[in-house]
């Protein structure tokens, strides 16, 4: 049995949890984990992140800690990282030194998901594609939030190796007449020369698919989304609770109650499904297609209604071999604690 501590890093909020590891019980190669504590605090009133792992193991400051890993929202080089939306510079080796931990961490957020994957249980999941997973091949993970995130793992002698990507920054591939007039609307209203997938597939594309398409002019904006927006971009360092207008615009188009809205997520939708598509035809990841990220679990009843599938198969000749992929749909948003956590306890045991 080994104490562990697993965190989950992010500009607006961090979250620690300390966890106790048990061997695995067979089949599972994961082992067993039972939360001992867990806390989550608010990243910008920390100078870094020494004096909150010092308050939080101050609740309980008899336990030894085997190993830690950190699930961190920005790049990770040799095991430190320079954190984008904040001040913290961070680094393994400081840290094992600080708090006497035999092995430290630091792994990017997304693959911090890919290892939190294993450990999902049945009731953390939606099947949108019900076919048999078969343990010996890749598993893919792609993710919408703030950015896109895509991943992968590798079937090994030791259960699965977890690899990152920047497949978010891949170029968009339109395939409608609509989506080449959204390409050239992105072009020239950001100045780019390339548009990115992740600038159409993640929370800011909502908002950039729904001006394209407010531009168009077929269908009004409700005074209640104009609004949204409006506070948007009066917004300081000061205010407090706004509503994100990629969150507004997807409620009003699950609530069916804006045009507008509901033809902006069903663009990006079939956006998002291209592209699981296009991950999945590079990997045929028949171990699974595991879609994360903060958007589709909220957006989940109109992910359900086909369109998002529809768009993943449509690949031509090969499309038959991506009906025999599982597409499973992530509904526990701590996965990447989980996933921290895992990699923490690999350490443990390793140690």
């Amino acid at each position: 049995m080994h104490i562990i501590l697993a965190g989950d890093i992010g500009g607006t909020k961090t979250i620690l949890r300390l966890v106790q590891v048990e061997a695995p019980l067979p089949p599972k190669q994961i082992p067993a984990l039972t939360t001992l504590s867990e806390q989550t605090y608010p990243s910008q009133d920390f100078p870094d992140l020494s004096p909150m792992i010092e308050q939080f193991l101050a609740q309980d400051s008899t336990r030894s800690i085997q190993a830690a890993c950190f699930g961190i929202a920005g790049p990770v080089i040799d095991d430190t990282s320079v954190l984008t939306n904040l001040s913290w510079s961070l680094n393994a080796r400081r840290l094992e030194q600080e708090f006497g931990i035999a092995q430290v961490a630091l792994i990017n957020d997304f693959a911090a998901i890919g290892y939190g994957i294993l450990g999902l249980e049945k009731e953390d999941l939606e099947t949108l594609q019900s076919v048999p997973a078969n343990p010996h091949t890749p598993i893919a993970v792609i993710g919408a939030g703030t950015g896109l995130g895509e991943g992968f793992l590798m079937p090994s002698s030791r259960g699965y190796q977890v690899f990152p990507s920047e497949g978010g920054h891949a170029d968009f591939a339109p395939r409608t007449q609509l989506e080449f007039q959204l390409l050239h609307f992105l072009r020239d209203a950001m100045k780019l020369e390339r548009v990115s997938v992740e600038r159409v597939v993640s929370g800011k594309g909502i908002v950039s698919i729904y001006r394209f398409l407010k531009s168009l002019g077929e269908h009004p904006e409700s005074p209640e989304i104009a609004q949204v927006f409006q506070a948007w971009e009066q917004r300081t360092a000061q205010t407090e609770n706004l509503v994100d207008p990629a969150a507004a615009i997807a409620q009003a188009a699950l609530h069916q109650s804006d045009p507008l809205c509901q033809h902006t997520l069903s663009l990006f939708i079939g956006a998002y499904g291209a592209e699981a598509g296009n991950l999945a035809l590079k990997l045929l990841p028949y171990g699974g297609l595991y879609v994360a990220g903060g958007v589709a679990a909220k957006i989940l009843p109109l992910l359900k209604q086909g369109d998002f599938l529809k768009s993943l198969h449509s690949k031509g000749r090969v499309s038959s071999l991506l009906q025999k992929v599982p597409v499973h749909v992530v509904l526990n948003p701590k996965v990447g604690l989980l996933g921290s956590a895992i990699y923490a306890a690999q350490l443990s045991a390793d140690s």
